[in-house]
């Protein structure tokens, strides 16, 4: 079933967007492809049921579509394809608009799927998304006044996310944004917003305007400077996504408004606009939307290289998989389930233990009601895990060896609870286990294989292998309570900040 998502960002406040598009009537009078509409039946044009008929345009027949729902408080409406003239079987679509920037911007998205004839798809695709999509988003811009007039535009129509994101950082010129500092190493309060500059792209460079920023542990790590990436005063984040604003010279296959990710070395995230290397970026799928890519990128990658890289996991095998409803967690017990493991969790509460199970882990062990070593080895008939995956480090490591299999792996990728103490290898010996400390930045140092992961990644979430949503937003300059939440273990899945 093909998927058509496309987003912008218009330089305008949401409520301003909404008078325009909420008229589920009032199309004929903004979008080119429309040229009458009218509502069935004497029925409001905002009451849900309601039929609209409408001629296109360019003279090929008529439409009819109803509207399914409609939000004022969310912004959003949602209607279903009665009739067309082209064979777009279930159709059904959604429109939502988001405030972004303290509210004087709007994020719109405007998403569907339906059915077709397979060798039609990829046409249809490009009339919904372009035709019909990108084609509002620049008819509203121009609208509100955002767009130049059709005269004067130097090359054909630019979308307008692309002329928001350019006249927020001026062409060549150094810009100011607001940013989280980290002013000294220490607890979330060595957090400030403040304005910082952001130099124009250099060769190789693009500079990028942030619309989601993902919320990451190494980010504790790096502030309270157990990891030596960020030097006060500096600025954290390892993970965003956004629109290129800006390309400098050297750089190819990369255009303003282009939608792309990252999740890597150097941070620098916790802004709104940033300046950085081409090379890291990762273009985003038409389909996947850009909280999204910033909610599961490096949770996402990081389980792709445990699962395929670090250990091959497979059918059969037993995992044990600690913190089973964080971030990354939930994504491990998600495609392990997928590969034909059986996967147990260890979580904190209840609550979390019915996340974990929704996300694919069979047996979720509540770490306060039951012993996990123990809960292992009963239900492993006293055999124990294949491969342990440990993220909450302290004495908890060696805990999870007692609870391994013999000839078992034990893969430690974060120490949550605080710092791992030595190791007695002698009882490594016991087992003939491995164990394993695997940084992110060895992975994910060089762009083939950065691409290589993203794309086995971004291919399970197409699939549906994957299931990623923020479970929890903060706006970026409230990352210090975000972070007392994240470390304080009240999230669960992803959590995004938004500038």
């Amino acid at each position: 079933m093909p998927k058509v998502v496309r987003s912008t960002v218009l330089d305008a406040p949401v409520e301003a967007v909404w008078e325009v598009i909420r008229d589920f009537n009032g199309h004929a009078d903004w979008h080119p492809a429309v040229a009458e509409s009218v509502i069935e039946g004497g029925k409001r044009a905002d009451q849900v049921g309601c039929v609209r008929l409408f001629a296109l345009a360019d003279g090929s027949g008529e439409i009819r579509e109803r509207l399914l729902a409609l939000s004022d408080r969310e912004h959003s409406f949602a209607y279903c394809l009665l009739e067309a003239p082209v064979p777009l079987e279930g159709y059904l679509a959604e429109v939502r608009l988001k405030p972004v920037t303290d509210g004087r911007r709007t994020f719109w998205q405007w998403k569907s799927e339906f059915d077709c004839p397979p060798e039609r798809a990829e046409e249809l695709v490009r009339l919904v998304g372009e035709g019909i999509y990108e084609a509002g988003f620049r008819a509203v811009a121009e609208r509100l006044g955002l767009a130049p007039a059709p005269g004067r535009r130097p090359r054909p129509a630019p979308s307008p996310v692309r002329r928001a994101v350019a006249a927020e950082a001026p062409t060549g010129a150094e810009a100011t944004s607001e940013a989280v500092v980290l002013e000294r190493y220490g607890g979330p309060e060595a957090l400030a917003w403040r304005e910082v500059a952001v130099p124009p792209p250099g060769r190789g460079q693009v500079r990028l305007r942030h619309t989601a920023i993902g919320l990451n542990y190494i980010d504790v790590y790096c502030r309270t400077g157990y990891f030596g990436l960020v030097e006060p005063p500096g600025i954290l984040g390892m993970e965003a996504a956004g629109v290129i604003a800006e390309v400098g010279p050297g750089v190819h296959g990369l255009l303003p408004g282009d939608r792309v990710a990252y999740a890597c070395a150097p941070p620098g995230a916790y802004a709104r606009l940033r300046t950085m290397e081409a090379a890291l970026l990762v273009p985003l799928p038409d389909w996947l939307e850009e909280a999204t890519a910033a909610a599961g990128l490096l949770k996402g990658m990081t389980a792709e290289f445990l699962l395929h890289r670090v250990q091959a996991v497979k059918a059969g095998d037993t995992i044990l998989v600690h913190a089973a409803a964080g971030g990354v967690g939930t994504l491990l017990c998600q495609w392990a389930r997928h590969l034909g493991a059986t996967v147990i969790g260890t979580v904190g509460s209840e609550a979390k233990a019915r996340v974990a199970r929704a996300n694919g882990c069979a047996f979720p062990i509540v770490y306060s009601r039951e012993d996990f070593v123990e809960a292992v080895l009963d239900l492993t008939e006293g055999r124990g895990c294949d491969v342990i995956y440990d993220a909450v480090g302290a004495d908890n490591l060696a805990r999870s060896l007692e609870a391994l299999a013999v000839r078992g792996h034990l893969v430690s990728y974060g120490q949550a609870a605080g710092p791992i103490p030595p190791q007695d290898v002698a009882g490594y010996a016991a087992r003939s286990a491995t164990l394993s400390r695997p940084n992110f930045g060895h992975y994910t140092s060089d762009p083939a294989e950065v691409r290589a992961i993203a794309a086995r990644l971004f291919e399970a979430l197409r699939q549906g292998v994957l299931t990623v949503e923020a479970a929890r937003s903060f706006p970026l300059a409230e990352a210090a309570e975000a972070h007392r939440a994240l470390e304080a273990r009240e999230t669960t899945g992803a959590t995004i900040l938004i500038p």
